[in-house]
């Protein structure tokens, strides 16, 4: 059965590729992506639990105290970012860590869990201190107006966040190192300069070292962006068309600047956000008890903003989940316009399904997924593949220092 004959079957050969899975694995699957969708309702009480046990103890007003409205910031903002941390780390250790170990996702000791967390929730403090600090003082500026100037504040944090994670936040976490010569990095390299992508950045990290999910990336903007393939990749036996396949995806977000979009988008999002917490900033006051809080612009209220963005953003999810997974779609349509391995991308595909159900109802896709389902997305292929029919020959393949080499399987798993 060859690719663009008249027997070629994009239906059958979506479910012949998610038949690769065993129907235990697709329960399991499915049990690890619902639970997912619980955990967003208990984390939002969890958040609003902890702020009313944060105002409740009133520490924040008494740091307050009567300083100037900068060294309230300065003083309180942290105080009141680590309390939260502090109280809701036991639940951010189930759902981060003894989950996803739970279910054969990460293989990272607790220790080492931790001390990432301690480093990722300073980071976390400094850059929320630097926003908070601006959006508080345009409160005091223009506090009828607040909300719009924030969300275009916001907008601009995003973009910087993105330009200096690659150079100053992902090395504190990872360790990137330079594809190795061979048919990997050829065939990458050949895929970003004919797409404009920086093709002397191509990195192989040690990804597996937090997580076991078959993932790359392209991260950065402007001129701090790369090419990164975590190892798990290869450790799971990627091939030449699946690499292919998975890079021609991200690059296609950094070519069609989905950054860029998405902090456009997040800041308008953001707009709304801020709208909604000046309405209902006195009614949250008075639901958490929180005395001595002197109103939207006084940072002791800080869990009260908290408190009431966590519910926003539970009951944004549909929109914010939805506006990804139409980049996420569009990337995976630049992948097989520009790479046309649509065979590669199928077989990566699948070996995603580990954390996420290959096939929901579209009422929980729309909801809840931040990603197109991979059944779909395999269907999407195997229309492309029988549209433009290719059949690349197997390749022998490089891999990162320490792993067996690999040959690719054939691009056309129905050729014989």
């Amino acid at each position: 059965m060859a690719a663009g004959s008249t027997t070629f079957d994009a239906a059958a050969e979506t479910a012949r590729y998610l038949a690769t899975l065993s129907p235990e694995a697709h329960v399991r699957a499915t049990a690890y992506t619902q639970g997912g969708h619980w955990m967003l309702l208990w984390g939002t009480l969890i958040a609003v639990a902890v702020s009313w046990l944060i105002l409740k103890s009133g520490v924040l007003v008494k740091l307050r105290g009567r300083k100037g409205p900068w060294l309230a910031v300065l003083v309180v903002v942290p105080v009141a970012m680590l309390m939260d941390s502090l109280l809701t780390l036991p639940w951010n250790i189930y759902g981060d860590w003894w989950r996803q170990k739970q279910y054969g996702l990460t293989s990272q000791p607790l220790p080492e869990w931790l001390t990432e967390w301690g480093m990722g929730m300073l980071i976390g403090l400094v850059m929320s201190l630097i926003l908070l600090g601006v959006i508080y003082a345009l409160i005091r500026r223009a506090p009828k107006r607040w909300w719009l100037w924030s969300g275009l504040a916001t907008s601009l944090f995003l973009i910087f966040a993105i330009v200096i994670a690659p150079v100053l936040i992902e090395p504190l976490f990872n360790k990137f190192t330079p594809a190795p010569p061979g048919p990997v990095r050829d065939a990458v390299v050949e895929m970003a300069r004919a797409n404009g992508v920086p093709s002397d950045k191509i990195f192989i990290y040690d990804g597996s070292k937090q997580s076991n999910r078959y993932t790359a990336n392209v991260s950065g903007l402007f001129g701090t962006a790369r090419v990164a393939m975590s190892d798990t990749m290869f450790k799971q036996g990627a091939d030449l068309a699946e690499v292919r396949g998975v890079v021609g995806h991200e690059m296609g977000h950094y070519v069609h600047t989905h950054s860029l979009w998405f902090a456009a988008a997040f800041s308008v999002l953001a707009m709304i956000a801020f709208w909604l917490v000046d309405r209902l900033f006195p009614l949250a006051c008075r639901l958490l008890g929180a005395r001595g809080v002197e109103g939207l612009a006084d940072p002791a209220g800080l869990p009260v903003l908290t408190a009431l963005l966590a519910v926003i953003g539970l009951m944004g999810t549909p929109l914010t989940s939805s506006i990804i997974r139409i980049a996420e779609a569009d990337a995976d349509n630049f992948s097989l316009e520009r790479v046309n391995e649509p065979d590669g991308l199928a077989k990566a595909l699948v070996k995603t399904i580990e954390y996420r159900a290959a096939t929901p109802g579209r009422l929980e896709e729309i909801l809840f997924y931040d990603h197109p389902s991979v059944g779909w997305r395999v269907r999407n292929a195997m229309d492309w593949k029988a549209a433009h029919p290719t059949t690349p020959p197997p390749v022998l393949i490089d891999m990162p220092p320490g792993s067996p080499p690999t040959t690719t399987a054939p691009a056309d798993p129905a050729a014989k």
